[in-house]
């Protein structure tokens, strides 16, 4: 089903001189810029019943209009999911995702994700598209999302990962030993013969992923990355490409490699991981509606810190 979105206002004579996609943005800022953009473009947002482009200039009496409908998620099913609420207010939910948990709907993964769990939890989400979900964690990788309970508190979460004031940080254990730490930029897109698969391509979108060392071990080195971008698997990506693959990620880390004379239990801990070794740590944000900077850090789940228990036991022994 689609939720149909009217949209009427008259431009202030005081904005006159100012860009359409920018008078947009100041008169419905329920929706973020992009959306706005993408109205405009496509001659859904009008001016006086006129398509024109967003840099073109405004004087300031016209009537922007829109008539459209967004995604609506009723058609999912709500269902009563466990979610590990980190905090809740009227605005935001910040939950620390479980491995296993897909995070949308998609084909194969129809029920049982996220997005259901969202819709049992607060069943006024359905009228947000996306059911307010703004960014995505990989099926298998652990930590901290924001989802919004607003479209003004969706919108603004939209504009701070656009605008990367949304703070995002990882902590990873990677196959081989780091001298250091370092920046990784290079821009990620679609495989060129395995379009499941994400790489380093030239075609692809800017990425940069900032990383630094916490622990190195005899044959792996415990990271913490920050990203500046929100690429699709964009640090098990980025850490492939400079040759230090995430353990047990089974789409960029090849074969597993297991140090020259590990104890026995590493040797059984590392065969027993079965997901790529990634755990979002950190999350930064501006409060959509109080406007205050608010952090939240969460502790690595029980099998990468057993984990890396064991790396620590055989470099120690």
């Amino acid at each position: 089903m689609a939720e149909s979105i009217s949209l009427q206002a008259t431009v202030p004579f005081e904005l006159g001189g100012s860009r359409f996609d920018q008078i947009a943005a100041e008169l419905f800022p329920d929706y973020s810029r992009s959306r706005l953009q993408s109205w405009i473009k496509d001659g859904v947002l009008t001016v006086d019943g006129k398509i024109r482009k967003p840099k073109e200039k405004l004087f300031g009496g016209e009537v922007l209009a829109a008539q459209t409908t967004v995604e609506n998620s009723d058609e999912w099913v709500a269902q009563d999911i466990a979610l590990d609420i980190v905090y809740e207010d009227e605005d935001i939910l910040v939950i620390n995702k479980p491995a296993g948990l897909v995070v949308h709907p998609a084909a194969g993964h129809q029920t049982g994700t996220l997005l259901n769990a969202l819709l049992h939890h607060c069943p006024d989400m359905a009228h947000l598209p996306r059911a307010g979900i703004v960014h995505r964690l990989d099926k298998d990788t652990t930590g901290l999302m924001v989802v919004a309970k607003t479209l003004m508190a969706q919108a603004s979460l939209v504009e701070q990962l656009q605008d990367r004031s949304m703070g995002r940080e990882y902590e990873a254990v990677s196959i081989g030993v780091m001298t250091g730490g370092g920046k990784v930029d290079a821009p990620i897109g679609r495989h060129h013969k395995d379009r499941k698969r994400m790489a380093v391509t030239d075609s692809g979108k800017p990425a940069v992923t900032h990383y630094r060392v916490l622990n190195r071990f005899r044959g792996h080195t415990h990271i913490r990355c920050k990203l500046e971008t929100g690429r699709t698997h964009q640090i098990r990506v980025h850490m492939s490409h400079i040759s230090y693959p995430l353990i047990g990620d089974p789409v960029y880390s090849g074969r597993m490699k297991l140090p020259a004379g590990c104890t026995p239990e590493l040797k059984d801990a590392l065969r027993a991981f079965d997901r790529q070794a990634l755990h979002a740590k950190r999350l930064e944000l501006w409060h959509p509606a109080t406007g205050d900077l608010m952090e939240w850090e969460i502790d690595l789940p029980d099998d990468m810190q057993g984990l890396l228990e064991q790396l620590e036991t055989d470099r120690d022994a």
